[in-house]
């Protein structure tokens, strides 16, 4: 069974979509369509801003999205998938790619998650940190004692974990993780992403989430916060409204769509991150990038 997965923030490149563009006739619909609809030339700098551009998170999460979702339309008669999971962000592509959501909504949604993430991000900040090294049980049990707010955050795959919280209290964790055996540092992210301090930012992607038409699906998602096959349209929705505050759990997912037959993970997005963890995860996983 093809399992398709798609990538979240970080995997942005310089010049990322340029080539879809160039080279077919849907890619650019697409992408004119999103320049439409966010209000602003996303392809401009996609395709020719800084890596400092692309980092701003009301332009990162959107062009992460549109280079998953164009490709994957561009693959046309080929994509056929038996079960999806996104990382993260990757869940909007995913929910697009197989039916459950549109183009159209699928991107709204996406442009109101970085917006929210960054106002949330503005009234309490806070960060994140990897932890390698170190079992995800003891990674817990540290955050738990540590005062303040400080969470598992990312279970990317064993021995590597992230952690999210409050500035003070992500410091002190990262110290007693070094203490406990681990290698711990801290990310250059904006915000404590899949933490409680991300809130304000549930609240107001529920409402945009409530609103929005969800179909059902043309085959099982592997969501971060259930890790098992969902298909019911509003145990989606529950689910993609609590991804904000809870971790994603990409570990348990991977195990679960290997459980359930999946026999090859085909990346669909910029970047091979995924297919790097799900080889991690499962050292004879068959995982490769999608191709033309």
């Amino acid at each position: 069974m093809k399992a398709y997965i798609f990538p979240g923030q970080g995997s942005q490149f310089v010049g990322m979509g340029l080539d879809l563009y160039e080279n077919h006739a849907i890619a650019q619909e697409l992408f004119e369509k999103a320049n439409e609809i966010l209000g602003f030339s996303i392809t401009d700098i996609m395709f020719e801003g800084t890596a400092d551009d692309l980092r701003q998170t009301n332009v990162t999460q959107p062009a992460i999205f549109l280079h998953s979702v164009i490709l994957s339309n561009v693959l046309g008669d080929s994509f056929v998938p038996d079960m999806v999971a996104g990382h993260s962000l990757g869940e909007f592509s995913a929910l697009v790619a197989n039916n459950t959501l549109n183009f159209e909504d699928g991107l709204t949604l996406v442009s109101k998650r970085a917006e929210a993430m960054q106002k949330a991000c503005e009234i309490q900040p806070g960060t994140m940190a990897a932890v390698l090294r170190l079992a995800d049980e003891k990674v817990a049990e540290i955050c738990e004692s540590t005062p303040g707010i400080v969470v598992p955050a990312n279970y990317n795959c064993p021995g590597q974990l992230v952690i999210s919280g409050e500035v003070e209290a992500i410091n002190i964790a990262c110290e007693s993780m070094k203490a406990a055996g681990a290698r711990a540092m801290v990310l250059p992210v904006g915000g404590a992403f899949h933490s409680p301090l991300m809130q304000p930012a549930r609240e107001e992607l529920a409402a945009a989430i409530e609103a929005t038409d969800f179909k059902s699906p043309a085959c099982p998602i592997y969501q971060n916060v259930s890790t098992t096959a969902v298909t019911d349209q509003v145990e989606i929705k529950q689910n993609l409204i609590a991804q904000l505050t809870s971790p994603v759990k990409w570990t348990q997912s991977v195990q679960q769509m290997i459980k359930d037959g999946a026999s090859r993970f085909i990346e669909v997005g910029p970047g091979k991150v995924l297919q790097g963890l799900v080889k991690k995860i499962e050292k004879e996983a068959d995982a490769q990038s999608a191709t033309l």
